[in-house]
């Protein structure tokens, strides 16, 4: 057994732990919560020191930490303040496996599977950047996925003398379907196509694709390829984790990656990044890894013997350890809420949203309404205004919500568990008056 396999159960023995003492009553503020669970929405808000006189929709840019994250962070930052070097050495090593463990445990995989970063953007840096590709080979991506996809594949394909095809996967918003991207996208299937990158939830106008039907296709497509031009679908899925109640094998896709400290609430600079055993080495690291073993392999201490490729994958150096040590907090809390209860809450606001906007003249809503096809950020844009005023306008009356970062802009509001239906009402006021 490598060391990461070792501490990856260690780490579970000490997920189980924290559950039992739950359990057993130790009156600790974290343990009783744990114990006692959050009984209704109110409980669950007071957890995070947001400014109650603002109504804040814009949860998914960067998160407020409830409270078992923030204590766990302060934890772990007074042992390393007070001695650095003894805290970091005692911890290193079953902080990084708690994590781990907390991780596969909401995700429904196994925790040598997952690779921890410090973000999205670093994920999709390091898993894009190290994908093994040959010249003719193809990357099919589309025209709805953020700059860092973007550009992590666009610089992969120059590095290898890949192509990179970016394609539209609906004519209008309007009338999008689930069948109709699944079968845009596979009839721009190739048989150079090597790779298929997409976004789970789009930040651009809040669609949300049917990433299980498109893994479904493509497994249609390899059964008659041979293993070394099998497609890998490669997902950004960042605005549907910590949203949709779904683990990742029933997803369907090959990688998977995330930062953790959006929807999840998890520590700022955190992420992970998630493939499939048999996919992983595909995948080629570009930082050193300070897995133990591999470290201890190049010490000449232990002789050569194989070493997972998440943990590869998994950047060394030293980090924020305060902040990445207490991600298994994050995971617990929406366990601790519940995964459907999450997913139905977020609906329920969102709907409630998208249903007012509808209704409104000169507002035109670009988020479909299904939550087939979205999960928690509405997009729209007011006749005559221009995205950024309405976000200033918003502002004036203490709502924080933001501007698409994209060549085409629009409004986004995302109602999330740090919202209650009063203040969708109160937000769809705001904007009835500047309609007028």
């Amino acid at each position: 057994m490598d060391r990461r396999s070792f501490l990856i159960r260690t780490g579970l023995l000490i997920g189980a732990a924290v559950m039992e003492a739950a359990v057993s009553g130790c009156e600790t503020p974290q343990v009783r919560r744990r114990r006692e669970g959050y009984k209704n929405w109110t409980a669950v808000r007071n957890e995070f020191l947001l400014d109650r006189s603002k109504i804040h929709m814009t949860g998914f840019l960067l998160a407020s930490h409830p409270a078992p994250v923030r204590e766990a962070i302060e934890r772990h930052r007074q042992g390393l303040d007070e001695d650095p070097a003894t805290y970091w050495s005692e911890r290193e090593e079953t902080g990084e496996a708690a994590v781990l463990a907390a991780a596969a445990g909401y995700l429904g995989v196994s925790a040598t599977d997952i690779a921890l970063t410090d973000s999205t953007t670093m994920g999709l840096g390091l898993l894009y950047g190290g994908l093994k590709l040959s010249q003719g080979q193809e990357i099919l991506s589309t025209i709805h996925d953020h700059y860092s996809t973007d550009t992590s594949l666009r610089l992969r394909a120059e590095r290898t003398g890949a192509s990179f095809r970016q394609i539209p996967l609906y004519k209008d918003l309007k009338t999008v379907t689930q069948e109709e991207i699944v079968q845009t996208l596979v009839k721009e299937v190739r048989p150079e196509t090597r790779y298929v990158a997409v976004t789970w939830v789009h930040s651009s106008t809040g669609l949300k694709l049917p990433i299980r039907a498109i893994a479904d296709a493509l497994a249609t497509i390899n059964r008659s390829r041979a293993e070394q031009d099998r497609i890998l679908l490669c997902v950004d899925g960042v605005h549907g984790l910590g949203v949709e109640n779904v683990k990742l094998p029933d997803l369907g896709c090959d990688f998977f990656v995330a930062g953790t400290h959006k929807w999840m609430f998890g520590p700022r600079g955190t992420g992970l990044v998630w493939g499939k055993p048999q996919a992983w080495p595909l995948a080629q690291a570009t930082i050193p890894t300070f897995d133990s073993t591999a470290y201890r392999m190049w010490m000449k201490e232990t002789a050569e013997h194989a070493i997972h490729q998440a943990a590869l994958m998994t950047p060394g150096g030293f980090h924020s350890f305060e902040h990445r040590w207490a991600l298994n907090e994050a995971f617990t809390f929406h366990q601790i809420i519940g995964k459907a209860q999450v997913t139905e809450r977020i609906y329920e606001l969102n709907q409630q949203l998208k249903q007012g906007l509808a209704t409104m003249p000169r507002v035109t809503l670009h988020t479909p309404m299904s939550q087939d096809l979205s999960a928690g950020i509405v997009c729209f844009e007011i006749e005559g205004m221009k995205p950024g005023k309405v976000v200033e306008k918003l502002k004036e009356d203490k709502i924080i919500a933001s501007v698409s970062p994209y060549a085409v802009q629009y409004v986004r509001l995302a109602p999330s568990l740090l919202n209650t239906p009063g203040e969708v009402e109160v937000v769809l006021r705001a904007i009835r008056d500047l309609t007028v």
